[in-house]
This record gives structure tokens, sequence and C-alpha cells, in this order.
């Protein structure tokens, strides 16, 4: 199945004006590469949130009539080929339910999402690097229980020494966070774009205010 790489937006077409003038035609393509579709579990919360759970329109299409996924909101825009017209999916939920893994993989990104982007000793958000609590010249490991994010300043200042010997404090005792207290944590840094179809699936378990 083939589909276009663009949309085209409803504009005039070629014809006569009510003058009986020849009307100008005007063609513009809109690229669909700005028109993701949120992806939900079968449960109706996003896979993800940080990074957000996404799409390309492309994958949402193909998985449409593979009858992976059920459409819950669309796009005020449509895709063509020969034989279809689809009304562009923005948000859909897979039909099997996919279960989430119990801890999340240990990298440079989960760590910061863990630490809320923040340097655990001075609390800066600005040039995060990480820093082993216990120096690997004194045996430590490379784990979430003895790494913690740290700006390059508060970094340098520590050296190779321990926090108790640098006389600095940390604002949390590190841990393995679980894949949902990740998940938890990513709510709080919603990406710059936000489609309004998505917002009542992003919040809506989020504790109510009084």
């Amino acid at each position: 199945m083939q589909v276009s790489a663009a949309l085209q937006a409803k504009v005039p077409r070629a014809g006569q004006d009510s003058d009986g003038r020849t009307a100008t035609v005007v063609t513009r393509l809109v690229s669909l590469e700005q028109c993701p579709a949120l992806v939900l579990n079968a449960d109706y919360r996003p896979l993800s949130y940080y990074p957000l759970s996404l799409w390309s329109w492309q994958d949402v299409v193909k998985a449409v009539f593979m009858e992976r996924v059920d459409i819950v909101e669309h796009y005020d825009r449509e895709v063509h080929s020969p034989s279809f017209t689809l009304q562009l999916p923005s948000v859909i939920s897979l039909k099997r339910y996919v279960k989430p893994a119990r801890f999340a993989a240990f990298t440079r990104f989960n760590l910061f999402l863990r630490d809320g982007f923040s340097c655990q000793y001075c609390g800066s958000e600005n040039e995060l690097t990480f820093d082993h609590l216990v120096p690997r010249a004194y045996g430590g490991i490379t784990s979430w229980e003895n790494v913690i994010t740290a700006c390059a300043p508060c970094n340098l200042k520590k050296g190779g020494r321990t926090p108790g010997e640098a006389h600095m404090s940390i604002r949390q005792i590190p841990f393995r966070p679980t894949a949902y207290e990740l998940q938890d944590s990513g709510r709080r840094f919603p990406p710059n774009y936000l489609h309004k179809s998505w917002r009542d699936y992003l919040y809506w378990d989020s504790e109510l205010e009084p």
C-alpha cells in the first residue's frame, strides 16, 4: 500500500469564478512529518511519558490497516491513495496490552530523569554530567545506587573523592527506579509540543487538586 508523503491542503480548484473568469490555481503541500500519533497501551495509558510514545504517520497508517490498533482521535487532515482516503489519526491505542518492564534501563538519560535533570549537589540544571559517589579508584561501580547527576563545576570540585571527603552533601540517596517511577517523573517534563487531542490521555490519571 502506497500513501503519499505529503498532504494537499484544501485550496480552490481550477475553474471559473462567479464572473466567468478563469480562477487562479493555488496548490500548497503541507508536510505530514509534524503529524505523529500518540500511542496508548490497551489500557489507554501512554506506552511512555518521557520520551513520549509517538509513531510517525506512516507507521500509524500501516498499523491501522494491519488492524493492530484502534483509532481514538483524529487530526483535521487526510491521507489519500488511489483507492482510499483516511482521516489521519492523532491518538491510537494498541489492541493487545503490552506489559511494561518493571525496571528501566540504566542510561544517562534515565539517570538524569530520575534526578529531575538537576545536579544532586547544588541543584543546577546546566552542564549536567554524572558522578560516582564512591570513586572507581576506590572500587566504586557504575550502578543506580552509586551514580548521581552532577553539574560539571560540582563534579570538578568533588574530584576523585567521596562526598564526605569533599564535604559535599547530596539531595537524595540514589536508588534504582522502577519504570513506573520514571514514567511518573517524566510527566513533570512535558515536550515542547502537545497536540490538543493528546492532553486527556497524558494527564487523566493525575491526582486532582482539592
